[in-house]
């Protein structure tokens, strides 16, 4: 961490192949943060995209001096190591973990930073998510067995559709929430460390949730806000080299919770 003065927020973003993404995303963010008057920064990690995504990303940076840190790499270093190089250089109250292919509202963030300010044994605020069609994205669940993640791999549309599109306003305590947007207070990091570099793609998410709920703190869903995900989901392209790397990061989960395969809950 360093030791510059401290912002509202932090934005950890992660780009790999994203440019037709990267304007929306990187506008709304900062659209959003500046509406509510934050002080804020983005740190924005290229994973050796070959799409136009660098060439983007520096002209953004250019249009943004002093709000965008750019990182870039020259291959896919995955999710929780090139994640972590941001994070290890953030110096904020709270940070927003969000994928280059997710679009957030003033809304949305102000909304969650005051769930997080009034409950202070809450560690992670996450909002309902929305695919670009405007039908529901299942982006929350409990913690993960080899039955039910083979349920949500085969079925997960099926089971986004049975859910609606309804609005409920009362926050609900979840075991997990996808990274595609996390709010979580800027102290979790130094409290429960970095992501598990072990894990190259997913589960990441998952180990992180466990970590965080293990040092005593809530993940709350709040419906009543919610963002645009226009996700890739590049680990559901049948049987590619992500599907058979979040297996393996899978197995690893369970190895390193030392829970059951078909136990509920591993904290």
């Amino acid at each position: 961490m360093n030791t510059r003065e401290q912002l509202d927020i932090s934005v950890v973003m992660l780009s790999f192949n994203s440019a037709q993404y990267l304007d929306t995303s990187i506008k709304s963010v900062i659209d959003s943060l500046t509406e509510n008057g934050y002080s804020f920064d983005i740190y924005i990690v290229d994973n050796g995209s070959r799409d136009g995504s660098v060439e983007k990303l520096q002209e953004m940076r250019n249009r943004y001096p002093g709000i965008i840190k750019l990182k870039l790499y020259n291959q896919n270093t995955g999710t929780t190591l090139s994640r972590n190089y941001a994070l290890k250089r953030i110096n904020s109250r709270y940070i927003l973990v969000l994928d280059s292919d997710a679009y957030v509202n003033p809304q949305a963030v102000s909304h969650l930073v005051a769930v997080l300010e009034q409950n202070s044994d809450i560690g992670m605020a996450v909002p309902k998510i929305l695919y670009p069609s405007g039908s529901f994205q299942k982006s929350t669940d409990v913690f993960p067995t080899l039955l039910n993640k083979f349920i949500r791999y085969c079925f997960l549309r099926k089971i986004e559709k049975g859910y609606g599109n309804g609005d409920c306003c009362a926050p609900v305590d979840v075991d997990y929430a996808i990274s595609a947007f996390w709010l979580i207070r800027g102290s979790i990091v130094k409290e429960v460390g970095l992501l598990d570099e072990n894990i190259f793609y997913s589960p990441e998410d998952v180990d992180y949730c466990i970590r965080v709920r293990k040092k005593g703190y809530r993940i709350v869903y709040d419906q009543s806000v919610h963002i645009v995900h226009d996700a890739q989901e590049i680990s559901r392209r049948r049987l590619n080299k992500y599907f058979f790397s979040h297996l393996k990061g899978l197995f690893y989960l369970f190895r390193k919770h030392r829970y059951g395969f078909f136990k509920r809950t591993p904290i």
